[in-house]
C-alpha cells in the first residue's frame, strides 16, 4: 500500500511539473488603482492563487476546529468527573468553582 502512495504522489508530482512547464509563458498582472507588473510567468500567478486560496480556506476553518478543542475537553472532564463519581471517590475541585474570583 506504501508503493501504491508513493507511485500516486510521483504521477502527480510529474503531472504538475509537466503543466507548470506547459505555463511558463509571461503575462500582465493588473491591480487596482492601474498598478500592472509586466512579464510575470503564469505558472507563478496560479501557484500564488492557489497558495492565497489554501491560506484563507485553512484561516475559515480555525474558528471550529478551537471549539472542536474546547468541546473535547469540557467532554474529557466530564468524563473524568463521571469516572471518579462512579468509583465513589470525589474529584478535586478547582477553587475557582468554589468561590469564583473576584476582579480587583
Amino acid at each position: 500500500m506504501r508503493y501504491l502512495v508513493w507511485a500516486l504522489r510521483l504521477l502527480v508530482f510529474i503531472a504538475v511539473l509537466m503543466f507548470a512547464l506547459k505555463n511558463t509563458d509571461p503575462v500582465a498582472v493588473k491591480f487596482y488603482a492601474d498598478y500592472v507588473v509586466q512579464d510575470v510567468p503564469l505558472i507563478v500567478v496560479m501557484l500564488a492563487t492557489f497558495v492565497l486560496g489554501a491560506v484563507f480556506g485553512l484561516l475559515l476553518t480555525v474558528p471550529a476546529s478551537m471549539r472542536r478543542r474546547r468541546e473535547a475537553q469540557r467532554l474529557r472532564r466530564e468524563v473524568e468527573r463521571l469516572q471518579a463519581a462512579a468509583n465513589g471517590t470525589q474529584p478535586p475541585v478547582a477553587p475557582e468553582a468554589v468561590a469564583p474570583m473576584s476582579p480587583l
